[in-house]
């Protein structure tokens, strides 16, 4: 999300096994499972990965391990969910897919999405539930066939915690989702406006199993203070925007355990009314450096920001607009308050931002501080799944290696999120979340858009299903199309 002046909206997780644990880890997933009522879940047929046992033959792994020494013409045994080996012996049962010629990375993560999800769009009474419904698998099914095994939901409710709970069941093939309470102040609902309030805010979420808190523009220095020093108190991790009441003191709001910037904007928008210097980029690199807190750059939102404000043919003309709900599409193309705000001068801002927070990645790289790729999908124009590649490109063009843009995408965005031990790397032991690329994404950066398959959580998507998921949500939003108009929302 981002704010004024642009302003733009609206881990139930098993243990790793190394080689000594790796018996007893098996036996004991034998066991939680026999635990399970078999009626209690529902799985499409081909679709549980504990039914098979899969070998991808010959491929190049490129493992995103600090080393990332390359492992050519390798043989990867996927088990129980699991990364089980690599080049050990292989069980006759398994299923062979053949990497010959392809990469194995490990699958790509978002830190930056707002995720559709059940809504009442009407007045909150009593006994009312949602009013607005979403198919969570046609939410995900973009994410997954882009690659995309985990998530960060940054405007977290109760409904995601469902969709989470509808693919820990298998009813859903989706990414894990990583789940961020989001505190404000002002005037709006639930809003946090003292430091008592702020602080209880910060209970409240761990109370209802957040692992993360989002702060935002509104809160006050004090509240702001409270909420991330609260959250420290609880082990909850604190990412977010730098309120607008540091703008001339911003150093001020890099305080300890303020761990990680939503989006290069809440840089750029401190320095809102004068020129913006690579000078300023480094200031704000060292002040993130000093105060160990990281960066998502999100460049994409703001480029496509720029795009439908010149035209919102840059809308219609997207491949992936297909795969946008028709309500959302219907928003984007009918009621687009960017589009309706353009001005020469607004033009300028924006392009004179593209041009700043290219300057903020390459002085958050010479200044060694972590950045992890994010997108702010659900954002007008930016597509869920398909966005993350664009993101990719753009952070290459901005100054990072293919390799630093890569694990921007993996190993440090695992890292950030505390499950470095289950995600983020291709190796023994970690969770089956990969994706095999028809070619290699250390010489082009784009061809992490050359998806032969993706492992979800060891549930294997080979281009055919793929293709065939996205077919059915294309199919879905076609038939539906004019059903849905966002001025119309609050009767449904």
């Amino acid at each position: 999300m981002m704010t004024s002046p642009i302003n733009t909206h609206f881990i139930s997780e098993p243990y790793s096994m190394n080689s000594l644990s790796k018996t007893l880890a098996l036996l004991a997933i034998l066991i939680l499972s026999s635990c399970v009522d078999p009626q209690s879940t529902t799985r499409d047929e081909g679709n549980d990965p504990q039914d098979k046992t899969y070998v991808i033959k010959n491929v190049n792994i490129i493992p995103m391990t600090n080393a990332n020494d390359v492992i050519e013409n390798a043989n990867v045994l996927i088990k129980d969910n699991f990364i089980y080996s690599i080049n050990d012996s292989i069980p006759s049962n398994a299923l062979t897919i053949d990497g010959t010629g392809k990469w194995l990375i490990p699958g790509l993560i978002d830190m930056h999405v707002h995720t559709n999800a059940d809504l009442n769009f009407r007045a909150n009474k009593p006994t009312q539930g949602a009013t607005f419904f979403m198919n969570t698998q046609h939410v995900m099914t973009p994410h997954v066939a882009n690659g995309v095994t985990t998530i960060f939901e940054l405007s977290a409710r109760v409904e995601h915690f469902g969709q989470r709970n509808e693919i820990a069941k298998g009813e859903v093939v989706g990414p894990r989702m990583a789940l961020a309470r989001l505190i404000n102040g002002g005037d709006g609902s639930g809003s946090v406006n003292t430091e008592a309030d702020a602080r209880q805010a910060v209970r409240s979420a761990k109370n209802e199993g957040y692992n993360f808190i989002k702060v935002y523009s509104h809160l006050s220095i004090e509240s702001y203070q409270a909420a991330i020093d609260e959250a420290q108190k609880h082990g909850l991790k604190v990412v977010g925007h730098i309120p607008d009441v540091f703008k001339g003191q911003t150093e001020n709001a890099f305080i300890l355990h303020f761990g990680l910037v939503a989006h290069a904007e809440e840089l750029s928008k401190q320095i809102r009314n004068q020129p913006k210097t690579a000078k300023d980029a480094e200031n704000f690199a060292r002040m993130a450096k000093e105060n160990d807190t990281w960066l998502i750059p999100n460049l994409i939102a703001i480029v496509k920001i720029r795009d439908q404000v010149k035209s919102l043919d840059s809308i219609r003309s997207m491949e992936s607009l297909k795969y946008v709900h028709p309500l959302l599409r219907d928003k984007w193309l009918n009621s687009n308050n960017y589009n309706k705000h353009s001005s020469s001068e607004f033009l300028g801002y924006l392009d004179s931002l593209i041009a700043f927070h290219q300057e903020i990645v390459v002085a958050f790289k010479e200044a060694g501080v972590p950045m992890v790729s994010g997108t702010d999908a659900g954002v007008s124009g930016v597509v869920t799944g398909f966005a993350l590649h664009d993101e990719l490109q753009l952070l290459a063009e901005a100054g990072l290696t293919n390799e630093e843009v890569l694990i921007s995408a993996t190993r440090h965005p695992a890292e950030w999120l505390g499950i470095a031990e289950m995600v983020g790397t291709v190796e023994e032991g970690k969770f089956a979340d990969l994706v095999l690329l028809d070619a290699n994404p250390l010489d082009e950066i784009s061809n992490t858009r050359r998806i032969s398959g993706v492992f979800v959580n060891g549930t294997w998507l080979d281009k055919q299903k793929i293709d065939a998921l996205l077919k059915d949500l294309a199919d879905w939003n076609t038939e539906n199309i004019d059903t849905y108009e966002w001025q119309k929302r609050r009767m449904y």
